[in-house]
C-alpha cells in the first residue's frame, strides 16, 4: 500500500528546508526525503559569510542543521532516501523512493538542487574547500589580495573572472581551446582587464597543495604539450552545473540545460499540483539566500493550490 501524503517535499538544501518550514507552519503536515546529498551543496562549503544572519558567517553543515531543526521544531517529518522515479500523470502524484517504497502525494515541491560539474582531478576532492571552489560569488572574499585561477570558457567563467579581479592581484583564465563560447560583451570585459591573463589552448594537469590548502596549479599547453607552473592560493571551477532533473524527464518542461521550468513570479511547474524552488530551477542566482526566497513561494504556493483544491 502507498502512503498517502498531503505535502511532499524532495530535496534538502535551502530551499527544501525553507518550504518545509512554511509548508510546516501552515499545517500541510509535510514530509521531507533528503536525498543523496542531506543538506545539499552546502554541506560541502567550510563558511558561508554571505546569509543573512549570521554576523561572524557559519560553516555550511552547521547552517544546514539549524535549517534542518527548524523545520523538525514545526513538524516536518524529515527522512533519509532518495526520489528514483515520479508519476505525474494523475492526481494524487506518485513518487518512488529508493526504487521501493511508493508514496501518494497531493502535492510535490521538488528542492533536489543542481551539482556543480568538475574536472575530475584528484585536487578537486582533495582541496574542496581548502582552495577549491565552484563558486566565485560564495567563496571570493577569502581570496583577497590573492592570486587564483578560474576554469572555463562560458559565461560564467567570465563573469567570475571579472569578479574574482575585483578582488584578487591576479586572475589566471585557463581556456580549453583557442577561443570562448562567452558572449562578446563578457569576453571583451575579460581580455580589456590588466588582472586577467587568459592561457589558451591550455588545460590543468594537476593542483598542487600541502596540508593547508592550494598552493598553485600544473597547466599544459594542448597544441605544444608545454607545461607551466602557476603559484596561487584559489582554484575556481566554472565549466557549468548539472540540474538534478533526470527523474522528470518527459514530465516536467525543462530547458535547454534541463533546469525546471517555473511560471514567471511563482514555483507552479507544467503541472498542477507539482512545484519547484532552489537551483533545480534556477541557473542564474544559484545563491542560499535566493534558494531559500524560492522554496518560500514554492510552500505558499503549494498551500495555495491544496486550498483551491479543496485538498487542505
Amino acid at each position: 500500500m502507498a502512503e498517502k501524503i498531503k505535502c511532499l517535499i524532495i530535496g534538502s538544501g535551502p530551499a527544501g528546508y525553507t518550504a518545509a518550514i512554511y509548508a510546516s507552519r501552515a499545517g500541510l503536515q509535510p514530509i521531507m526525503y533528503q536525498g543523496g546529498q542531506p543538506g545539499g551543496q552546502l554541506t560541502t562549503t567550510t563558511e558561508v559569510d554571505n546569509f543573512p544572519g549570521y554576523p561572524k558567517g557559519v560553516d555550511g553543515p552547521t547552517m544546514m542543521q539549524d535549517l534542518e531543526n527548524q523545520a523538525k521544531r514545526f513538524g516536518t517529518d524529515v527522512r533519509f532516501g532518495l526520489a528514483t522515479k515520479v508519476d505525474f500523470t494523475s492526481q494524487p502524484k506518485k513518487v518512488w523512493i529508493d526504487d521501493q517504497t511508493e508514496l501518494e502525494a497531493d502535492a510535490v515541491i521538488i528542492a533536489t538542487g543542481a551539482s556543480a560539474k568538475w574536472l575530475g582531478l584528484e585536487g578537486e576532492t582533495t582541496f574542496n574547500g581548502l582552495g577549491v571552489s565552484a563558486c566565485a560569488v560564495c567563496d571570493g572574499f577569502f581570496y583577497r589580495n590573492q592570486v587564483v585561477a578560474v576554469v572555463g570558457a562560458g559565461d560564467t567563467a567570465a563573469e567570475e573572472a571579472s569578479y574574482l579581479a575585483n578582488l584578487c592581484t591576479e586572475v589566471h583564465m585557463i581556456v580549453r581551446r583557442n577561443e570562448m563560447r562567452a558572449s562578446l560583451i563578457m569576453q571583451e570585459r575579460v581580455k580589456n582587464n590588466p588582472k586577467i591573463h587568459i592561457h589558451w589552448n591550455s588545460e590543468t594537469e594537476e593542483i598542487l597543495g600541502d596540508a593547508n590548502g592550494v598552493t598553485g596549479i600544473r597547466i599544459k599547453n594542448r597544441e605544444t604539450n608545454a607545461t607551466e607552473e602557476i603559484a596561487l592560493t584559489g582554484f575556481f571551477v566554472a565549466i557549468g552545473h548539472q540540474p538534478n532533473t533526470s527523474i522528470f524527464k518527459g514530465q516536467l518542461d525543462m530547458d535547454a540545460q534541463e533546469y525546471l521550468i517555473t511560471e514567471k513570479g511563482s514555483a507552479r511547474t507544467n503541472i498542477p499540483g507539482v512545484f519547484a524552488c532552489g537551483d533545480v530551477q534556477d541557473s542564474i542566482y544559484r545563491q542560499a539566500v535566493t534558494a531559500a526566497g524560492s522554496g518560500c513561494m514554492a510552500a505558499l504556493d503549494a498551500e495555495r493550490w491544496l486550498a483551491s483544491n479543496h485538498l487542505h
